[in-house]
């Protein structure tokens, strides 16, 4: 154990190095108002998850070794975090669940740590040797190690297949079950990964494949990094028995995909369409945001999501609809239309994931209509005859009380179909593809939404249209159509 970790250390330290991430040391800044170190909050308030994320620091990068045995599920981790304190510290919080924490250290020095019961997961409380200034850049370093079938507080990101592996899919608050992280959209950071796979087996994660490197046992390390900032929910590592399949989309962006060993042949003709999908959604919002893309396609999940440059599917989803077409193109594209509404541009809390799912939808219905499998009125007349209700339930679509609702998705999307008949073809494609270009890499709120559409269509009355469809208790008219009414 001691001579896996030392490698993966090393090639962790190169990889770092290779993707020019800050030097994070200990000085400290010079404070004009004294110093008065404070613990750092315990959650960033986020209306529906009060507890996620922690205050106090942002993070930067983080860089993961993780080393994982198939079967047995057992793993043994390193995590370094370089972050920046955003007040005076003397303590702060990591979110994780299910890990036994072997060490840690803050600048360079040992600290101590105290593992409580957390709202979902547990908190880390990690105090330093020395307390930290506001402003000062440090890095933490956790060793911890455990079983990915192991018990939990909360609810696990781990999705095990057939083949004896993994795959994660940490949304909206679950990737403290892969690492001690800060576990909210708000706080985005660029990742390195360092993830061994035995012989036999494969290793994913966010970003571009750098290099490998053999070890004596016969297993590998596979070393990635994602140059560009990610939430943490969107981590997407794996080992599993698959095969990379490569391509590139039809300007010269880098693809890979995931497919079952053995499946080649099934799957290489679906992940294949990715280049025609970034073709037509590029035509509408500009340039991919990310320096990669590609399709993991595992037996080990049953849905679909869009993890960051590397979207997970089920091996079930693809299947052709009762008149024989691939309806299943509709849900790839609604995860690929996440790369620019979710991932590029993020949240700064889960109350506003309607602008997640809204675009998704909208324009998987779009493309399923350019393609004569479905009709996207009739779709969105049928969400405006049960949104009152949804509404009243669990919460219009800007103010939702919980994720995974009707509300959020088909809502959210009512709300985008809505604007774009107020405002015209034209100026809605505008918005929405100055709105990815705008707040590239960062979070937003449907605050900024509104305030955005108002500059770029020059309509100040569009500030009210929007307040009454996303915080509306009931539907406003549908511009257009005076006939569609709720359903009693």
């Amino acid at each position: 154990m001691t001579t896996r970790r030392s490698a993966l250390k090393l090639g962790g330290a190169a990889v770092a190095a290779a993707v020019a991430v800050p030097a994070l040391g200990s000085t400290a800044i010079a404070q004009p108002h004294g110093f008065d170190p404070k613990p750092g909050s315990d959650g960033v308030g986020d209306p529906l998850f009060p507890t996620l994320g922690n205050g106090g620091y942002q993070v930067v990068h983080y860089d993961l070794t993780f080393d994982f045995t198939p079967v047995t599920y057992d793993f043994t981790a390193v995590v370094r975090i370089n972050a920046k304190a955003t007040q005076d510290l003397s303590a702060f919080n990591l979110d994780t669940d299910g890990h036994t924490i072997d060490s840690v250290t803050v600048a360079g020095r040992p600290a101590t740590w105290v593992l409580a019961p957390g709202k979902s997961g547990q908190e880390c409380t990690v105090t330093p040797a020395r307390p930290l200034h506001n402003g000062q850049a440090f890095t933490t370093e956790i060793r911890y190690r455990g079983n990915g079938k192991a018990p939990r507080l909360g609810l696990t990101g781990w999705k095990f297949g057939t083949d004896g592996g993994f795959a994660s899919a940490a949304q909206s608050s679950r990737a403290d079950t892969f690492l001690p992280c800060n576990d909210t959209p708000s706080d985005k950071a660029t990742w390195t990964f360092h993830i061994s796979a035995p012989q036999g087996y494969v290793a994913a994660a966010n970003g571009e494949l750098l290099h490998k490197t053999p070890r004596a046992d016969g297993s590998t390390v596979w070393h990635f990094a994602l140059r560009e900032r990610m939430a943490t929910e969107l981590i997407g590592i794996a080992v599993v028995k698959g095969t990379y399949l490569y391509g590139t989309s039809h300007r010269g962006l880098p693809l890979r995909h995931i497919v079952p060993q053995g499946q080649e042949d099934k799957y290489g003709p679906i992940v294949a369409r990715t280049a025609d999908h970034l073709a037509w959604l590029e035509a509408k919002f500009g340039r991919y945001p990310f320096s990669v893309y590609g399709v993991h396609i595992y037996d080990g999940y049953t849905d679909a999501l869009e993890n960051q440059t590397l979207s997970l599917f089920s091996t079930n989803w693809f299947k052709l609809d009762a008149n024989g077409r691939p309806g299943y193109e509709t849900t790839m594209v609604h995860e690929l239309v996440h790369q620019w509404f979710g991932d590029s541009v993020t949240p700064h809390d889960w109350q506003q994931a309607w602008l997640n799912e809204g675009p998704a939808v909208y324009y998987a219905g779009l493309y399923g209509e350019e393609r004569g499998w479905s009709v996207l009125e009739d779709k969105m007349k049928a969400t405006y005859e049960k949104l009152d209700a949804v509404r009243a339930a669990d919460g219009p679509p800007g103010l939702p009380k919980a994720l995974g609702g009707t509300n959020i998705y088909d809502g959210g999307a009512l709300v985008l179909y809505a604007l774009s008949l107020r405002i015209g073809q034209r100026k809605f494609d505008k918005v929405m593809r100055e709105w990815v270009k705008r707040f590239k890499d960062s979070t937003y709120t449907s605050e900024a939404f509104i305030r955005h559409t108002v500059d770029v269509t020059r309509d100040s009355s569009l500030d009210p249209f929007l307040r009454d469809w996303l915080f509306g208790a009931v539907n406003p008219p549908m511009p257009g159509h005076p006939d569609w009414k709720a359903s009693a």
